[in-house]
């Protein structure tokens, strides 16, 4: 990862979703009529013994599907709202079932269950305890085929939390299946779900590289980007340029940047992008160009020189981009020179 540029995708504060969204402003739209399921004012606290009350009613082999579907709705709304209720919840040994609801065949208790295991992970002492309690599969089974899309959805923001609480998780998510459904997500999912997507496979490509990253190449994450990318309209550029760039590290991301037509693209971010999208661009640029004379070629061809000589005389760009765009061009007018080994 390149030092003189942050290359991680900004993240909200752990009390705000922006990043990946918990989809618990509405319940969802097919709860169905007579079931005493309806939308809940907000619970901003509890007291422990109503959190204990919640739980056993989850653990209860005689809880009807609607004193399920209760219970696990009012943890999920209790663990949006509050990080201490999250802490008390997992103390309270809510974890092993809820995992268990992402199994049970019913549509809304499994969003539900996927819900709470995402605000629970919102704060960063959980994951470990999420991770333990088996919730890394049920997770990735529901993000390839749970009924609802907000469960879906939901599914991709939690193990994007999990990824970030280190390599080792990051690298049994990916071993879990969790790589190639996220790309099929970038590709045919919402707006919702493709940012959602991008930002796990950000989590998961950067924290276990040498694990994920082939994982995503495979099924094809280079080209989905690729598109977002040259598709400005969507929003999604600077999101897929950081899975891009985490993929480029690598020799197998740079042979599918290149055969997918990535050169054009970034050339042409480097040209006509926003500030932060040069960077990104650059940056990726730099991974193709450093161990190959031919890709050097290629990068030279596609007419990259002029807007990098310009965006490193740019007095409106960051001195340690304006840096990395000047190695970038000493390299494309020596395109057959040797490896340069650039900080």
């Amino acid at each position: 990862m390149e030092s003189g540029a942050s290359t991680s995708p900004r993240r909200s504060d752990s009390s705000d979703s922006s990043t990946c969204s918990d989809g618990d402003d509405l319940l969802s739209s097919s709860s169905p009529k007579g079931t005493g399921i309806h939308r809940l004012p907000p619970l901003p606290c509890a007291t422990d013994g109503a959190i204990a009350a919640l739980v056993e009613e989850l653990e209860s082999p005689a809880s009807s599907l609607d004193d399920l579907r209760r219970a696990a709705m009012e943890l999920r709304l209790l663990a949006k709202h509050s990080p201490d209720n999250r802490l008390r919840i997992v103390a309270a040994g809510a974890l092993p079932p809820l995992v268990a609801l992402l199994s049970r065949p019913d549509p809304l208790l499994q969003e539900h269950g996927v819900t709470a295991l995402l605000n629970l992970s919102l704060r960063e002492d959980n994951r470990g305890a999420v991770v333990d309690a088996g919730a890394v599969g049920p997770l990735v089974r529901a993000l390839r085929s749970a009924a609802s899309p907000a469960a879906r959805e939901n599914a991709a923001c939690a193990l994007l939390r999990l990824a970030q609480l280190d390599g080792s998780a990051a690298a049994a998510i990916g071993r879990a299946g969790a790589v190639p459904v996220l790309v099929s997500l970038l590709e045919s999912g919402g707006a919702r779900g493709k940012k959602d997507a991008a930002t796990a496979l950000y989590a998961l490509c950067s924290g276990a590289p040498e694990e994920n990253g082939p994982r995503a190449v495979e099924a094809g994450a280079v080209r989905a980007l690729l598109e977002l990318m040259g598709e400005p309209e969507r929003g999604m550029v600077e999101k897929a340029a950081y899975v891009l760039h985490a993929l480029v590290g690598t020799a197998e991301g740079r042979a599918a940047a290149v055969a997918e037509g990535g050169v054009p693209v970034l050339v042409e971010m480097v040209e006509g992008g926003t500030p932060r999208h040069k960077e990104m661009a650059t940056l990726c640029l730099l991974h193709v160009c450093e161990d190959s004379a031919a890709y050097r070629t290629m990068v030279a061809r596609e007419g990259a020189i002029p807007p990098l000589v310009a965006l490193s005389h740019s007095s409106d760009a960051r001195p340690k981009l304006r840096a990395k765009a000047e190695v970038l061009v000493g390299l494309l007018r020596q395109p057959r020179s040797g490896s340069l080994f650039y900080v």
